[in-house]
C-alpha cells in the first residue's frame, strides 16, 4: 500500500458520531490492495469456470476524510475485485486481486497532500433539495479549479476526464472494460486488473497500433460531453457489437453508438452482414437532460427510456436540485431499430423510474411481400420503481414527498418489481400502444441479470436480488443490503400475465410474498430464492453455463457474501475481516457448491461480470499501463517564479480542502 493510500475515514467519522449508512460496516471504503493472491476453498469447484475470472466493480472513495452527509453509494473512486481460476497441474488455484482503476481522478487525488474531501461534488450534494444554491456553485467552482489546477506546471497527473470508472465492467472485442456515465470506458487487463487507458472507440490508450482520429465525442466544442457513456453498454451475443448511448446537458441530450467486433476471432455472421459503425448519432426527441442510467437492445432494436428523472443544471434556475423526479411527469419510451435513431418511435405510460433493464427482444412475423422477417413489437423486462426514493436514501437523504396533482397519476406503494413491457410496431396501428405492461412478481427485484448467451432474445430466466423485509428504498440511517437471491422463469410468469389480461401497471401477476416464496415446495415454482444464512449479506450475481448443459439454468451464480457477524459492536470492520465467493447450483437455487476464502473483505458494490477463459486469453495486445506517481513536487534547484507558483498552488489546494 503507497503512502498515497493510507488515509482513513472510518476513524474521523466516529469522531463526529454521525457514521454515514453507506461508509460503514462492509460499505466502508477499503484501502488495502492486493495482487493476484492464492485462495483456500471448500467444495467442488466446477471445471466450467477454469481459467476465468469473475470481477466485480464499485466506488471506494480515496480521499474520504471530511464527507460527512455529503456522501453516495454512487460516489467514489472505482475498485475492482476479482477471482481468477488458474489452471495448474493438480487442477485450479483461485487467486483473489483487487485494484483502484488509475483515473484520472484517481491519480490527481492520491498525489494531493491537501484533499479532505473527493474532487468531484458528490451525488448527495445534487439531489438533495435541501442543498443551497450556493453550496452547489461552490463545490462545481471547486471541482473546476481543482481540474485547471491538474492541467498546469508542479502536477503528476492532469485530468483530462472526469469518470471515476466505478460502475459497470464487460467485455468487447478482445478488451475488458471499466464504466461509469461521467466519462468513456476504461480498458482492464485480465486476470491482473490493472488499468491499461480510455477506451474511445476506436481503440485504447496503451494499446499497439489500432485505428487513430476521433472516437465518443468527436472534435466539437461540446465533444467532452459526447464522451459520457452509459455505464451498461449492450453486447450482441451474436455479432459482438458493442451497442452505448450518451447523454448530455444540451439538445439533443442523447447520442448513440455501435462499435462492431473486429478482433479475431470475430462472431461468424453472415457474409452479407457487413459491420456498422455510428459514432455519436443524435436521438431525437428527448424532452431535456435526464438521469438515464440504463436502455434496452434487442437484435434488432433499440429502447431509450426518457423518464421524469431530470439530470439538469438548469434545475437550479428552476428552484428545484440538479437530480429531480417529477410524480405527475409521463415516461417515455423510445423504440428505434439498431442503425436509424432518426426513426424513433415514442411510447408513453405513468411515470416510474427504471435504472436497471434486465432483457429486450424481439416478436417478428415472416411478410410475404419482403420476403423477410418482419417485427412486430419489441418486449423489454425492467426494474421499476415507483419514486427516485433510492436515490436519496442511497445518500441518507429524506426522501422528498412531492404532490401529486396530475389527473392521470395515482400514488402507488414504494416498491421496485420486475415489470414486463411490450411495445407494439404494427404498421395497422394508429398510435404507438403498450399493449401489456404488469409486475411479473411482488417481491422486491433489482440487479437483473441472465446467462449472456441468451441475451437479446426470448430468454426463460433472469436472476437477481432481493430483500427478505422492507424494500431497495431503505429508510433514513439505514443502507440496502442483498439477503436473497432471487431466478424468475419469466417465460411462464408473461404468459400467464397476458392469459389473465392483466393491463393495470398497478397488478402483479404472483402477488405471493418473500416468505410464501420461500415456503414452496412446489418443483416448478416460477420463482426460486436462495435465502443467505443469518447476518450473510450477497452481491449482484453472475451466471456460468455447465458445458453443454440440458436447461438454460443448468449452471452457477457466482457472488460476493460477506458474515456481517465480524462487525464490531459499534458496527465497524476490523482489518482483519473476510469475504467469501459462493458458487450456488442456478438450476436448484438450494446448494452452495463451493466457497472460494477471500484474503480480506469485499465492500457492497455496484455490477459484476464473468470473463470466461477464451476471453481471458483473447484479450488485444497492449504496450504500457497505467502506474501509480513515483515522485513528489521538487522545488529545490528550480528558479524562483516556480518555486512561488508551486508556494501559491499549495495554498489554493490547501483552501479548496
Amino acid at each position: 500500500m503507497t503512502s498515497f493510500e493510507k488515509r482513513s475515514s472510518q476513524d474521523n467519522l466516529k469522531k463526529r458520531g454521525n457514521i454515514h449508512p453507506y461508509l460503514a460496516g462492509n460499505f466502508a471504503p477499503l484501502r488495502q490492495i492486493q495482487p493476484l493472491t492464492p485462495c483456500s476453498h471448500s467444495g467442488s469447484i466446477p471445471e466450467e469456470v477454469c481459467g476465468g475470472e469473475y470481477v466485480r466493480n464499485g466506488g471506494n472513495p480515496v480521499t474520504n476524510e471530511d464527507l460527512g452527509r455529503d456522501a453516495h453509494w454512487f460516489d467514489g473512486d472505482g475498485m475492482l475485485s476479482g477471482v481468477s481460476f488458474r489452471r495448474t497441474e493438480k487442477g485450479v488455484q483461485p487467486e483473489f486481486v483487487n485494484q483502484f482503476i488509475l483515473t484520472d481522478i484517481y491519480l490527481a487525488s492520491i498525489t494531493s497532500s491537501f484533499l479532505r474531501i473527493p474532487i468531484l461534488p458528490s451525488i448527495a450534494t445534487l439531489v438533495n433539495p435541501l442543498s443551497s444554491l450556493f453550496n452547489i456553485i461552490y463545490r462545481t467552482i471547486r471541482t473546476i479549479i481543482l481540474v485547471i489546477l491538474s492541467r498546469l506546471p508542479g502536477s503528476l497527473q492532469a485530468i483530462k476526464r472526469i469518470s471515476v470508472a466505478n460502475t459497470g465492467v464487460l467485455y468487447h472485442d478482445g478488451r475488458a472494460l471499466a464504466t461509469c456515465e461521467s466519462g468513456p470506458p476504461m480498458r482492464i487487463a485480465l486476470p491482473g486488473l490493472e488499468t491499461v487507458g480510455w477506451f474511445n472507440g476506436k481503440k485504447a490508450e496503451g494499446e499497439r497500433g489500432g485505428e487513430e482520429g476521433a472516437g465518443f465525442g468527436g472534435d466539437g466544442l461540446l465533444g467532452f460531453m459526447k464522451e459520457w457513456t452509459t455505464a451498461h453498454p449492450r453486447i450482441d451475443p451474436r455479432t459482438g457489437e458493442l451497442l452505448l448511448f450518451h447523454s448530455t446537458f444540451a439538445p439533443p441530450f442523447i447520442h448513440y453508438s455501435t462499435i462492431p467486433a473486429s478482433h479475431p476471432p470475430t462472431i461468424p455472421t453472415s457474409p452479407l452482414a457487413l459491420p456498422t459503425r455510428l459514432l455519436n448519432a443524435a436521438v431525437p426527441g428527448v424532452s431535456s437532460a435526464r438521469m438515464m442510467h440504463d436502455f434496452g437492445v434487442s437484435f434488432d432494436h433499440t429502447v431509450i427510456m426518457d423518464l421524469p428523472l431530470s439530470l439538469d443544471p438548469l434545475n437550479l434556475a428552476r428552484n428545484k436540485p440538479v437530480v429531480s423526479y417529477d410524480p405527475n411527469g409521463r415516461s417515455r419510451f423510445g423504440v428505434f431499430p439498431r442503425y436509424q435513431p432518426d426513426q424513433i418511435r415514442w411510447f408513453e405510460t405513468g411515470p416510474c423510474c427504471i435504472f436497471h433493464t434486465a432483457n429486450t427482444w424481439d416478436d417478428a412475423t415472416f411478410d410475404p411481400i419482403t420476403l423477410q422477417p418482419r417485427t412486430t413489437s419489441v418486449n423489454m423486462l425492467a426494474c421499476r420503481l415507483t419514486s427516485a426514493s433510492l436515490v436519496f436514501t442511497a445518500g441518507n437523504l429524506p426522501i422528498p414527498t412531492p404532490p401529486v396533482t396530475s389527473s392521470f397519476v395515482s400514488r402507488e406503494e414504494e416498491q421496485c418489481r420486475l415489470y414486463y413491457y411490450r411495445f407494439m410496431l404494427s404498421s395497422n396501428s394508429q398510435k404507438n400502444t403498450i399493449t401489456d405492461q404488469f409486475a411479473l412478481s411482488r417481491i422486491p427485484f433489482e440487479f437483473p441479470s441472465l446467462r449472456e448467451d441468451r441475451s437479446m432474445s426470448a430468454a426463460r430466466y433472469i436472476y437477481g436480488c432481493s430483500v427478505s423485509h422492507g424494500t431497495f428504498s431503505a429508510a433514513l440511517g439505514r443502507a440496502v443490503k442483498i439477503d436473497l437471491l432471487v431466478k424468475m422463469n419469466v417465460e411462464t410468469l408473461i404468459a400467464r400475465g397476458k392469459k389473465d389480461s392483466c393491463k393495470d401497471h398497478r397488478k402483479c401477476v404472483d402477488n405471493r410474498s418473500v416468505e410464501e416464496v420461500l415456503s414452496s415446495t412446489d418443483p416448478n415454482d416460477p420463482i426460486q430464492a436462495f435465502q443467505l444464512p443469518p447476518n450473510h449479506f450477497a452481491q449482484e450475481p453472475r451466471f456460468v453455463p455447465r458445458k453443454n448443459g440440458l436447461s438454460e439454468d443448468d449452471g452457477w451464480l457466482l457472488t460476493y457474501v460477506f458474515d456481517e457477524s465480524q462487525l464490531a459492536i459499534d458496527g465497524s470492520c476490523p482489518p482483519d475481516a473476510k469475504s467469501e465467493l459462493w458458487i450456488i447450483d442456478a438450476k436448484g437455487m438450494k446448494e452452495v457448491v463451493a466457497k472460494i476464502h477471500l484474503p480480506q473483505r469485499v465492500p457492497y458494490g455496484l455490477h459484476g461480470n464473468w470473463f470466461s477463459d477464451e476471453q481471458v486469453k483473447g484479450q488485444r495486445p497492449f504496450e504500457s499501463v497505467r502506474t501509480l506517481p513515483t515522485r513528489s513536487i521538487e522545488t529545490k534547484g528550480r528558479g524562483l517564479t516556480r518555486r512561488a507558483w508551486v508556494g501559491v498552488r499549495r495554498r489554493i489546494e490547501k483552501a479548496l480542502g
